[in-house]
């Protein structure tokens, strides 16, 4: 018996599939992004939804290392482009795949089970009013709160299909 670890349990359910994972990470339950980035992968994009929001997974090239890295966004579809937001929880740092697709802008996006290969921007000033207000209501109004919480003015990324 593992006394010194907390052991956590997530019912999943997806249409007709129900299943039970036991993850031995105290972390997961804290993140619930990496938690779900981390069951996406280990069922290769058979679970989509986050508490009913859309999620991909994007990957990036890493700016210091050339290695891929990945973060699981919610996202907004804007006609045949992507919206995510680099929010970072309103943490007056950005977060680090933003800076990535800097410096490396050709990108992996899953969705479901789904590959492609897009290209990363970060939304103009006009683009930005238009969408805000979309993805904030997208995801429970919570990037306004984020917002509030920092002195940066949190960007738009728009992901667009090569």
């Amino acid at each position: 018996m593992n006394r010194g670890r907390k052991r956590s349990v997530f019912l999943l359910i997806t249409g007709a599939m129900v299943g039970i994972l036991v993850v031995s990470s105290v972390a997961l339950v804290r993140d619930p992004l990496s938690a779900y980035q981390w069951l996406f992968e280990k069922t290769d994009g058979r679970f989509t939804w986050l508490g009913g929001l859309p999620v991909l997974l994007l990957r990036t090239t890493g700016r210091k290392t050339a290695q891929e890295r990945t973060a699981a966004l919610v996202y907004l579809k804007d006609g045949d482009e992507l919206v995510v937001v680099a929010s970072r929880g309103g943490s007056d740092k950005p977060p680090r795949w933003l800076l990535n697709i800097q410096d490396h802008p050709e990108v992996g996006v899953q969705i479901g089970r789904q590959r492609s290969r897009m290209r990363a921007r970060v939304a103009d000033s006009q683009e930005r009013a238009r969408l805000w207000p979309l993805v904030n209501q997208n995801n429970s109004n919570r990037y306004d709160a984020y917002q509030a919480k920092t002195k940066r003015q949190i960007p738009l990324v728009i992901l667009s299909p090569f």
